[in-house]
């Protein structure tokens, strides 16, 4: 791998041993299957929002064949640290209030750190986003931890207070009185209908700020009402 100087060895290491879980794959192989899937440079973030589904269609489906126990051991191991064992973490931006102008603050429902892939009421940590047209800092990650705190009687509103400095909520699932809780507190909440990657949703997201949001975000962007109906006036169009 000619380009792995650009990886840290970790990542390197790892994507070898990811390779020795797949049949008739060597790292040269699955490094160029990753590349071509993800762009270059790989990063954690990229690496740890993949899914089997990304490595069957990658290269011509060069491992559709394969077995999905054997993807999903390969994706265990691209997803872990060596060293430690633990999920890849990704790193927060130390951000202040006004760092960004003209941005949302977004929390996206995880159980892995990249994927909108958790319920409300039980995922393990709400990625905090800082978000605008042309950036997007991942500025918090809030871990509940009501089960070690038995004083907290309603864990959907300890959990909706967690989040309330953000403006949009994406979950994977969420409950009617847990949605009317977050709403009560200003919060927008959007539920996946599949488990979606969230630099996916960023990127769509920064596209649509860019050109004409619908009211809601419009709404919570702060857009004056005069420019909110303009919006729905070309979205109705």
């Amino acid at each position: 791998m000619s380009s792995q100087g650009t990886m840290s060895r970790e990542l390197a290491l790892r994507i070898g041993l990811a390779s020795r879980a797949l049949p008739d794959t060597d790292a040269k192989g699955l490094f160029n299957i990753l590349v071509e899937s993800l762009g270059f440079p790989l990063t954690e973030e990229k690496i740890a929002g993949i899914t089997t589904s990304t490595l069957k269609v990658a290269h011509a489906g060069v491992l559709s064949d394969i077995d999905e126990s054997l993807l999903i051991h390969a994706l265990e191991i691209l997803k872990t640290d060596s060293k430690t064992g633990n999920p890849i973490i990704p790193v927060v931006h130390h951000y202040h209030d006004g760092d960004l102008p003209n941005s949302i603050r977004i929390a996206f429902a995880s159980n892995d750190y990249y994927n909108v892939d958790g319920h409300f009421g039980n995922c393990k940590q709400f990625l905090i986003y800082q978000l605008s047209a042309t950036a997007a800092y991942l500025i918090d990650i809030r871990e509940p931890d009501h089960d070690n705190n038995p004083e907290i009687e309603d864990k959907n509103t300890y959990r909706a207070e967690l989040i309330s400095d953000c403006q949009v909520l994406y979950v994977a699932s969420v409950g009617g009185p847990a949605a009317a809780k977050i709403v009560r507190l200003g919060i927008h909440p959007l539920k996946l209908s599949n488990v979606e990657k969230i630099s996916a949703i960023i990127s769509q997201l920064q596209s649509v700020i860019s050109t004409t949001p619908p009211p809601w975000l419009a709404k919570v962007m702060g857009i004056e009402a005069a420019e909110r109906f303009r919006f729905e006036r070309e979205t109705t169009a």
